[in-house]
């Protein structure tokens, strides 16, 4: 590979880590993984104790035997086939509290402020055409007052060399 293409390879590279949703995305992973590490212990810590206190155990001890006996044999090897419900459970409650905490705390939140700043620019810009229309109808009164006391009391023809 030449020195050049070499270059332009790495230089592509860096622009590419460099652009912002990359960053962002980096940012969010991270955030992401701390975030889903607090989530986990609620409910392992929390949740998990509450449902187990209604039943008789923690949610991960939840199953069903699909093929008995289901046990530990002689030889420590598990016999029989279970179904580890209470797992599935334990990461769907996971999964619907992370979901809930990151759209009420942060995509609920930001949805609104980008509305609010959206209506802020919607409502400039609004004033800035009234502005504007104002000032275009003022300027044809000043141009109609102008032409009436040169006495023409008609309005210029269009592309006059006065610039009315």
């Amino acid at each position: 590979m030449s020195e050049k293409k070499k270059e332009s390879v790495l230089a592509g590279f860096k622009a590419f880590l460099m652009r912002g949703n990359v960053v962002d995305l980096a940012v969010a992973v991270v955030i992401g993984a701390a975030f889903t590490n607090i989530v986990n212990s609620v409910v392992k810590g929390i949740i998990s104790p509450v449902v187990g206190a209604v039943g008789t155990k923690s949610l991960d001890g939840y199953k069903s035997c699909l093929k008995a006996p289901c046990a530990i044999g002689p030889d420590g090897q598990p016999t029989g086939v279970e179904i580890l419900w209470g797992s599935v459970l334990n990461a769907t409650l996971t999964f619907v509290i992370t979901a809930a905490v990151v759209y009420f705390l942060m995509v609920l939140p930001m949805a609104k402020y980008l509305a609010k700043q959206e209506a802020r620019r919607k409502a400039k810009e609004g004033v800035q055409e009234v502005v504007e229309i104002t000032e275009l109808e003022l300027l044809k009164e000043i141009r109609d007052a102008l032409v009436a006391q040169r006495g023409g009391g008609g309005m210029p023809p269009t592309g006059s060399r006065n610039g009315f």
